[in-house]
């Protein structure tokens, strides 16, 4: 019966929740969480750059069959499920949800929970870093394009670009290039303490959950929507999370992408980012109810790390129990 019970990393992720939606965080407080959540989140990416060899983010930014995967899997296949699957969804869904729905189709990968779920699981995290953040930067000229086809909303959002380029660099990719440098340094204390590395994962994570679901619920998450409507949309975003994973687990394995190539593919691949989302809601349908169209990617986002945290400690048990054998061996 334990393989069937829910872990402690899950069980962490259960009272977030919960503890966002009886407690969210808001006015001064929710900005001191938005701040520790940016910190943890630089901290993570700082010691990702500390602890990765040139060589292995060499190899990471080289293997373009695996970036390719992931940007079809995100700006291809989502969209084209949000399409053909229309007959489906939009009867257990109001018109304006499912064109919620399509936007959630048509968004980038998250950055910062695709790298932390890939480490979970013991995959390749160059190249998860530099697929998740390839998506993210060519989401902020891909996704109002295909908006502008999915939902005939036309060609805005080019005034954010600027500023969400901006906001990847600083939090993201300046505390890699600076764990890189710090490498010679503490290159070798932080490979000595990898569980140090592991609590900052899933604390970034935990961060994450907390402040977007608090967000989301002092957005009014629970009184927009009758319950039968709400349940229609937790089924849609749950099956397409669904059928997100089964074609980016079976698709990598398909391809002939090894272990840890899979599980940076189905792990950037299937994600879809709220925090790229809000902003470019605000921008390309400032004319719509925009309760209605960002509540289909806040479900979907709390889906995603529920769902993505089981599979990420599953991965991670199969390569421990693995390795077991070698190291009794």
């Amino acid at each position: 019966m334990r393989r069937f019970l829910p872990d402690r990393f899950t069980c962490l992720l259960l009272a977030t929740v919960l503890l966002a939606s009886v407690l969210p965080c808001r006015g001064t407080a929710a900005g001191v969480f938005e701040v520790v959540t940016d910190l943890a989140i630089a901290l993570l990416f700082f010691l990702h750059g500390a602890k990765l060899s040139r060589e292995a983010v060499v190899a990471g930014m080289t293997h373009w069959r695996l970036h390719l995967t992931v940007l079809a899997s995100t700006f291809v296949l989502f969209p084209l499920l949000g399409l053909l699957l229309k007959p489906l969804l939009a009867p257990l869904v109001t018109p304006d949800l499912y064109l919620g729905v399509l936007f959630l189709c048509a968004l980038p990968s998250t950055v910062q929970s695709s790298i932390a779920f890939t480490s979970m699981a013991r995959g390749n995290i160059p190249a998860a870093i530099c697929a998740a953040s390839a998506s993210s930067l060519l989401g902020i000229f891909l996704t109002p394009l295909l908006v502008g086809v999915l939902v005939s909303a036309g060609g805005q959002g080019a005034g954010m670009s600027w500023h969400a380029v901006g906001a990847i660099v600083l939090q993201l990719l300046v505390p890699f290039v600076a764990g890189q440098v710090a490498q010679r340094w503490i290159g070798g204390w932080v490979a000595r303490h990898r569980a140090m590395l592991a609590w900052v994962d899933q604390g970034s994570i935990l961060l994450v959950v907390y402040t977007a679901f608090s967000a989301a619920v002092l957005q009014g998450l629970w009184r927009q929507m009758p319950l039968p409507v709400l349940g229609g949309l937790l089924a849609v975003d749950a099956l397409l999370l669904a059928l997100a994973l089964l074609a980016t687990r079976y698709g990598a394995r398909a391809l002939g992408f090894n272990r840890e190539d899979e599980i940076t593919i189905v792990f950037c691949g299937s994600k879809k980012s709220l925090a790229s989302g809000v902003p470019m809601a605000r921008v390309l349908f400032a004319g719509h109810p925009l309760g209605a169209i960002v509540l289909p990617i806040m479900l979907f986002h709390q889906i995603q790390l529920m769902t993505c945290a089981v599979l990420a400690r599953r991965y991670a048990q199969r390569a421990e129990a693995k390795a077991a054998p070698a190291t009794t061996g």
